[in-house]
């Protein structure tokens, strides 16, 4: 295993040689073996057979405490049994009508409730939902150009896949960073209506916007990146990106693909800070494919039938539909949401500890169920500053603590743990006692390492 400590790879190898054999004869029918470039990962990626509750278990029978979930979708946890009712129902009932169902009234009633919304409509996938949301945006002022965040990813359409992970030889002024496209096949054009801006930065934002000013459609943004670890806002940013927007008469745009499964009413909620569009995906329908564009009415009521569009063949298919009635209504509850914040709470204070009593540079940031562990000591606040943390060490850490049984999180430094409404306490006590035997082994192991993009 490249750039991993020969023990460790050693031990990979060992425990999972059909997960490699798999990705032999996969790679042949696929490129790479994967079907989401961010799940490679060298030498080759673990396949899974099956999960429960806060497990998964890969094709070779190893079991591990999950804290990945999914990349943050799974705050349901594997296989609720609630929703695996729910969905056997479901399923019998047909999968596709072709016509809406009449349980999108009650999600519909449901979503707009808890996040403060006014309209929705309904999509898939966070990527179909962001795109939707700035075509909606550009409809609506009649302006062209968006605003995003350097380090923030917004799924793979063209107009937002720009400075997602520039490196540092690219990325330019960090106060006025440059646009750098994150995949080949981007036009330039295209690129050239998108803004980059330094989150947290509230100052050099305003600049960027003010020397745009009457051009600019939007502003999106995650409100905690999770694509850069776990960034909170400073305070005050996001309030000041409230009025910048009303002042520029332009769209603001939250992004909560991710943070609308971390809090119960998102973080619009959390943060007390109102969009004029919210995206909301992942967690909200429990496993299941769902995605969400919502806000203000004046805002929504700009999409109209063969003027603005917005489509598509599997938007609120009954299934996930119905998976997200349930996983609102009776799984990601306040009282579960409340019991994943005090474990999540009790595994950020054992990393602080472990890391403090080992003797570990590394700094530990987290609200509620969700966090992440930067390696370099310093505190993450935008791009520039992730760009200095030792990615080297992130890996030794993260293939230690599989070969021991635990997924600490997300595949990736970028990454983050995500607490389900099923993880135990047992289980945050057995992810803090393999983390101190690693955090052992990674004071013996001293690697460098460069962040590769897997968009």
């Amino acid at each position: 295993m490249v750039n991993v400590p020969e023990e460790e790879a050693r031990v990979y190898a060992e425990r999972t040689k059909l997960s490699r054999r798999l990705f032999e004869g996969n790679s042949k029918l696929t490129p790479f073996g994967v079907h989401s470039n961010y799940r490679f990962v060298d030498p080759y990626p673990l396949y899974v057979s099956r999960a429960r509750g806060d497990r998964l278990w890969d094709v070779d029978g190893n079991e591990y405490l999950d804290f990945n979930m999914g990349f943050g979708v799974l705050v349901s946890g594997h296989a609720h049994p609630t929703l695996v009712s729910a969905m056997r129902d479901a399923i019998g009932e047909g999968t596709i009508y072709g016509f809406e169902c009449e349980d999108t009234y009650t999600l519909g009633g449901i979503l707009t409730k808890r996040f403060g919304l006014d309209m929705v409509r309904f999509s898939t996938t966070g990527l179909e939902a962001t795109h939707h949301a700035v075509r909606i945006a550009r409809a609506h002022t009649s302006r062209k150009k968006v605003l995003k965040f350097e380090g923030c990813y917004h799924g793979s359409h063209d107009t937002l896949l720009v400075s997602i992970k520039p490196t540092a030889d690219k990325a330019g002024d960090p106060r006025r960073p440059n646009r750098v496209p994150a995949s080949q096949g981007v036009p330039q054009e295209v690129v050239d209506n998108t803004l980059v801006a330094p989150f947290n930065d509230l100052e050099a934002t305003e600049r960027i916007v003010e020397e745009n000013s009457g051009d600019l459609a939007a502003v999106i943004l995650e409100p905690i990146p999770m694509n850069m670890g776990f960034v909170p806002p400073k305070k005050g940013f996001l309030e000041g990106l409230r009025k910048l927007c009303d002042k520029e008469g332009c769209v603001l745009i939250f992004d909560e693909v991710k943070t609308s499964g971390k809090f119960y009413s998102g973080a619009a909620g959390y943060f007390g800070v109102k969009p004029d569009l919210m995206v909301l995906g992942k967690a909200i329908a429990g496993g299941y494919p769902l995605s969400v564009v919502g806000g203000k009415r004046e805002v929504m009521e700009t999409i109209v039938p063969g003027k603005v569009s917005h489509a598509g063949t599997f938007n609120s298919n009954p299934l996930s539909v119905r998976a997200g009635v349930v996983t609102m209504s009776q799984i990601l509850t306040e009282q579960a949401y409340s019991e994943a914040y005090r474990l999540g709470d009790e595994l950020a204070a054992g990393y602080r500890d472990s890391l403090a009593d080992r003797r570990i540079n590394a700094y530990v940031e987290w609200i509620g169920l969700s966090g992440a562990v930067f390696f370099g000591g310093k505190r993450v606040e935008n791009w520039r500053d992730f760009l200095k943390c030792d990615v080297g060490a992130w890996w030794t850490y993260y293939i230690a603590m599989l070969n021991r049984g635990v997924i600490p999180g997300g595949t990736g430094p970028d990454e983050q743990w995500t607490i389900s409404v099923q993880h135990t306490e047992d289980s945050v006590k057995k992810h803090l006692e393999v983390l101190d035997q690693v955090l052992v082994k990674l004071r013996e192991s001293k690697l460098t390492m460069d962040l590769v993009e897997a968009i």
